[in-house]
Formats: C-alpha cells, sequence, structure tokens
C-alpha cells in the first residue's frame, strides 16, 4: 500500500528534496509556528492587555494538550522540561530506607537521574533487563514505590504496554509515572493510567524547547503536593499573607513554579491547533505503517534493527545500534536523508509529513552507507 503524507510537507520548513525523519529528535519547524511567535513578540509589548493575552493563550495550550490527551485542563500544568517535572515528582514522596524505583535498562535519563540522585535517603534503582515484554515484572516488589517509563522508547523504538505496567503498579502500590515525548503527537494517548506523566514538546508536538507538558492525575492522587513552589504556582489574593501560611494552587498549575515559558507557549498552542485538524487515531496508524515497512524493508537487506518488529511492540521509531552511527548518519545527510545519531544507534522517525517514497529514499541511501 503507498502511503501518501497526511500533512502539507510545505507547511514545514522541510529543504526541497530531503527526506526528514527526524521527529524524534528535532523535527522541521511548523511555519505557522512563526506567526505565534511574533504574536507573542506583539502581546509582550503592550503592557498589562498583553500579559492577560498571554495568560489566555496558557489556558488555550493546556485546553488542547488535555484534549489530546483525553483529561481535563484543570490536571495539565507546564514544567521547564520532563526532567524538572520527574524532579518535582521525585522530591514530594516520602520516602523510605529500602524504597526502590523500576526502570528498563534503555530509559531515558530525565526519567531516572531524579530518582537515582534522590540522597535522603538514597533510593535503590531496580533495572529490568532483555527484551521481553513482561520484564519490568521481574523487578517490583513490595518496596517499589516508582515505576518509571517512556512510552516509547527513544533508543529501541519500543511501545511499551502502560495498561500493564499500571496493573503492575496497582498491584504493589508504586505511582507510575510516564514520559511521553517519543509519543505524543501521533499516538493516541489518554493519560489517565498514569499518575503523572509528562512530554517534551519540540518533537512530535511540533512545538519548541523550553516547555514541556506536565500531568497530575487528580482522581488517583489527590493529595499530591510538591514540596517547592514559586510565586506561579501559589495560591493568593492580590497579596500573599506569608503569616497565614503559603498553600499551592489546587489544579495542575501547582507544576508551574514561576512564568511560564510563554514565547513557547504560543508556538504550542499554534501547534496543537495545527495537530487537531487530523485524526489521531489516522495519524498513529500512518506512521505506524511507515515503521513497519522500513523494518520490513530493513529485514530483506539484511540490516539488524533493535526496533521490535511485532506492530503492537514499536513506535514510530526505527533503530539501528552500530559503532558507526554517526559516520552512517552523516552518509545519509550528504544523500538527502535526515536521520538521527546518539547513543550509539541511527534513528528514522516517522511523522504525518512523510510517505512511502521516503521509504525507498531511505533504504536506497542506507544500503550504500551501510556497505561502505
Amino acid at each position: 500500500m503507498t502511503l501518501h503524507p497526511l500533512f502539507d510537507p510545505a507547511d514545514f520548513r522541510i529543504p526541497e528534496g530531503v527526506v526528514h525523519v527526524c521527529a524524534g529528535g528535532e523535527p522541521p519547524f511548523l511555519r505557522r509556528n512563526e506567526a505565534a511567535m511574533t504574536q507573542y513578540f506583539i502581546d509582550k509589548s503592550t503592557g498589562m492587555p498583553g500579559r492577560t493575552k498571554m495568560e489566555a493563550r496558557v489556558e488555550t495550550a493546556r485546553a488542547g494538550a488535555a484534549r489530546m490527551w483525553h483529561v481535563g485542563a484543570d490536571t495539565i500544568g507546564f514544567v521547564s522540561s520532563v526532567a524538572d517535572g520527574v524532579s518535582m515528582v521525585a522530591e514530594s514522596i516520602d520516602w523510605r530506607p529500602g524504597d526502590n524505583v523500576c526502570i528498563d535498562s534503555n530509559e531515558y535519563p530525565s526519567v531516572v537521574a531524579p530518582f537515582a540522585l534522590q540522597r535522603r535517603p538514597p533510593v535503590e534503582l531496580r533495572i529490568a533487563q532483555g527484551t521481553g515484554a513482561d520484564r519490568l515484572a521481574s523487578r517490583v516488589d513490595a518496596r517499589t514505590r516508582v515505576i518509571g517509563a517512556s512510552s516509547v522508547s527513544y533508543l529501541t523504538g519500543e511501545r511499551f504496554d502502560l495498561a500493564a505496567l499500571r496493573r503492575l503498579a496497582d498491584r504493589v502500590g508504586a505511582l507510575l509515572v510516564v514520559d511521553y515525548t517519543q509519543a505524543a503527537g501521533w499516538m493516541e494517548i489518554d493519560a489517565s493510567v498514569t499518575d503523572f506523566a509528562f512530554s517534551a514538546c519540540y518533537k512530535w508536538l511540533l512545538g519548541m524547547t523550553g516547555v514541556a507538558v506536565a500531568y497530575w492525575n487528580r482522581q488517583r492522587q489527590p493529595d499530591w503536593t510538591p514540596t517547592t513552589a514559586g510565586w506561579h504556582s501559589i495560591a493568593h489574593g492580590s497579596r500573599p499573607n506569608y503569616a497565614a501560611g503559603v498553600e499551592v494552587r489546587p489544579d495542575a498549575l501547582r507544576f508551574t513554579r514561576g512564568n511560564p515559558a510563554h514565547g513557547p507557549v504560543y508556538v504550542l498552542a499554534s501547534a496543537l491547533d495545527y495537530l487537531r485538524q487530523f485524526d489521531t487515531a489516522a495519524v498513529q496508524a500512518h506512521v505506524l505503517s511507515l515503521a513497519g515497512e522500513l523494518l520490513d524493508r530493513l529485514r530483506d537487506t539484511q540490516i539488524p534493527s533493535t526496533t521490535p518488529a511485532d506492530p503492537a511492540r514499536h513506535g514510530a521509531n526505527v533503530c539501528i545500534d552500530s559503532p558507526r552511527a554517526q559516520a552512517i548518519v552523516d552518509a545519509l545527510y550528504q544523500r538527502g536523508v535526515y536521520a538521527w545519531n546518539g547513543h550509539g544507534r541511527a534513528r528514522f522517525s516517522f511523522h504525518g509529513y512523510n510517505c512511502t517514497a521516503d521509504i525507498d529514499r531511505i533504504v536506497t541511501a542506507l544500503r550504500e552507507a551501510w556497505r561502505a
């Protein structure tokens, strides 16, 4: 089956003649976002009325993210990065000696480091090895306080069964903390399966760095309170009365300790409005079909991939481990194929602007680079 782009490639800053498969790293910039940033410049320059518009844009972005994740807008806040949000969760837990956090060996550092560096008291990392779909279950026990996972692995392209992880967390009373960065923007998401969830906005969400989505499951964790705050995240009237005590906001903007990054939020609101034009189920089917086709072509070409071939277990990334990964990506670049490198693997990430013809170009260029 020949797949044509769902998104108009002309909507993006894709150089002429280039196959752009970097959505898992840095996708091409969405042209309409330039107007959104210009509007931020205008609003910032118009005094108090401009600040009112900036606050309204924050609410627009919250509503857009909530709609995409099938949750209420009151459960959505903003942090500067996934690492920032996970750190706030890690700091808020009343840790006890002997507690552990369960993660996969290939987990993204932003999900792991906030727990690994916890020192009062230290927290044991339980690390699952191998490729079995149920491998995390073997590491969880009664002292597991958190299961941390990416919905889709940045390193292998594996898609995790979050419903199974939810059942696993419930069995031992652990929190399920999920990073949706490699999924948000193409995958159908119901964030309510998690206790806390985060996503960077500069990948498939088509935004930029400086802001990340933060989700607090208020039904599962109604009493959650961060242990740090700032002027934006506390509840106060015209002036705070510190003598009466400091309380945080009642909704998920308690994540947002200082001003949201308004420029990136304007861009995010624009990008979410663009993505809303497309049925997420159709985008998911599109990118999974492209990834599956590339996996089939790699198998026929005898180029090994670490991404699961099972359609139920791979995402929109296709990854190839190689000590020559940078040389391969450089060679592809010279052939007009923009792929991604890092951590000793070449990665091809599909979005709605990609099509079947892109796979032909990838395989032809990769075959030449692989033989070199």
